[in-house]
This record gives C-alpha cells, sequence and structure tokens, in this order.
C-alpha cells in the first residue's frame, strides 16, 4: 500500500487549506485511514480519524474546523481544515490501518500500518 499526500502550503491565519491522501496498490488492505501531525519539538499527535464506514473522531483542538472525510471508490482521503491557527503548523501524516478482513493481507506480516510522506502545513499569524 502506498499513501501520498498533497495540499501542504504556507497559509495566513484564519484561511483554509485542504489535505488529500491518494492510496494505491492494495488498497484492499485499507481500514481505517486519518491524518497525524507532527510539530517541530513535539510528539506526532492523532488529529482526526475515519473508520471504512466514515465514522469520525478528532482531536478536541481541531474540532468543529477541521473535517474529514474520505471515498472508498477512488481510494482517496481529505482533511479540509478551515480557521487554521499557528498551533496547526506542522508536517501531516495519512496513514491507513490495516484491514483483517482478507486473508490476503496477512502478506503484511506485522505490518499493522501504512503512512505517507508527510505535507508541511505552516501557518502565519
Amino acid at each position: 500500500v502506498q499513501l501520498v499526500e498533497s495540499g501542504g502550503g504556507l497559509v495566513q491565519a484564519g484561511d483554509s487549506l485542504r489535505l488529500s491522501c491518494s492510496a494505491s496498490g492494495d488498497t484492499i488492505c485499507i481500514s481505517a485511514m486519518g491524518w497525524y501531525r507532527q510539530a517541530p519539538g513535539k510528539e506526532r499527535e492523532l488529529v482526526a480519524h475515519i473508520t471504512k464506514s466514515s465514522s469520525t473522531t478528532y482531536t478536541d483542538s481541531v474540532k468543529g474546523r477541521f473535517t474529514i472525510s474520505r471515498d472508498n471508490a477512488k481510494n482517496t482521503l481529505s482533511l479540509q481544515m478551515n480557521s487554521l491557527k499557528p498551533e496547526d503548523t506542522a508536517v501531516y501524516y495519512c496513514y491507513a490501518t490495516r484491514s483483517s478482513t482478507y486473508a490476503y493481507c496477512s502478506r503484511y506480516g506485522a505490518l499493522l500500518s501504512f503512512w505517507g510522506q508527510g505535507t508541511q502545513v505552516t501557518v502565519s499569524s
């Protein structure tokens, strides 16, 4: 499974950005998906999570501002970020958890999740 993020950039506080993540390869092995972020000097933080049936959860700091969505037919994941704040500045990583539905996916062994390379989001004040 390969995950490729896009859509990061430099914006001002109050602006919006939309991040996208495109999945390819063994996409039948993807279950839940989501976004983590990591700011300089800080630990990686879960931002938003979405199940295959589109049930969502968010970290408190982004509730009401960010919206996660996915298109299972197109194997894409999105994160709409509104009212951005300087504290949202971070590298954002797309991830997907490995499905246990298909025996085929056991070929990944102990690998339980897949990750993108990250996309930088910088919010200036």
